[in-house]
């Protein structure tokens, strides 16, 4: 879930990366459907009890066996899967892949502390046991150039099943919201999120549009220049004022600032 402020192929040229074959629908004024399957690098993130796997943060697909997702998702304690395909979660639809990740091919940042969210360094990734078979409902999330900042009001969208609004339900349906990206001059200024969010990060939305419990290791999708989408952030906490805080946008991981170890952790567990 995300932490109500307490602990909530990797080239960008890459040619099989960030072009859903089924288009997003882009008229979001608040969260919305998505388009089935439009956002086909989405995966819902489960953990094992009393014998059934329940939806517990959202992540991204990066290559065929590997999954990105917020440090603060993991617990040593917890048996996991990861269902790829995956749309309406009250019904089987036959897109649905579910792939088990064994506990010693899950990798978070060695700089993650679970006491500091604030402190950032909130991503994990998550070696499947097998690898995921690419559909038109199963594809590649594409990473942003290592270092690369949006400037402020880049439009971006957030995708999860988490919480409608603050305490309400988890969503069936996959769930979109238009998140313009707040720049840091204007997320770290005293009465927004001051010295709490890091350069590291990214903030995006905030008032009536934002990410919310359950969407928490899920995408940041915008688009680049020549059309595909690529993935700025991992959601990562909100305000502990609720999800739709005035001046407490969401904030997410910066993805472009953890190419080196994101590159460096496949390439040593490959």
């Amino acid at each position: 879930m995300l932490r109500l402020l307490i602990p909530v192929l990797l080239a960008a040229g890459a040619l099989s990366c960030g072009t859903p074959i089924y288009a997003p629908s882009t008229r979001v004024v608040n969260g919305e459907d998505t388009v089935p399957h439009s956002w086909p690098w989405q995966i819902s993130l489960q953990y094992e009890k009393d014998g059934a796997f329940r939806h517990t943060c959202g992540g991204t697909l990066i290559a065929p066996a590997w999954v990105m997702t917020a440090a603060h998702c993991i617990s040593a304690s917890r048996t996991y899967q990861v269902v790829l395909g995956e749309h309406d979660r009250s019904v089987a639809e036959g897109t649905e892949q579910h792939i088990p990740v064994n506990s010693q091919d899950i990798f978070v940042h060695p700089g993650w502390n679970s006491f500091c969210v604030a402190c950032g360094n909130d991503v994990a990734l998550l070696k499947l046991s097998r690898d995921a078979a690419l559909s038109d409902s199963v594809q590649l999330g594409c990473l942003p150039p290592p270092g690369q900042v949006l400037p402020n009001d880049y439009p971006c969208y957030v995708t999860g099943w988490g919480r409608l609004y603050t305490s309400g339900p988890l969503p069936d349906k996959l769930q979109q919201a238009l998140l313009p990206v707040v720049d840091y001059a204007h997320c770290s200024q005293a009465d927004w999120w001051g010295g709490t969010v890091k350069e590291s990060m990214v903030c995006a939305g905030g008032d009536i549009r934002s990410g919310c419990n359950g969407d928490s290791g899920g995408p940041l999708n915008c688009r680049a220049s020549d059309g595909r989408w690529q993935v700025h952030g991992i959601a990562s906490f909100v305000s502990s004022r609720g999800c739709n805080a005035l001046k407490k946008p969401t904030v997410f991981t910066r993805v472009s600032a953890f190419e080196d170890w994101i590159s460096e952790t496949m390439a040593n567990h490959a």
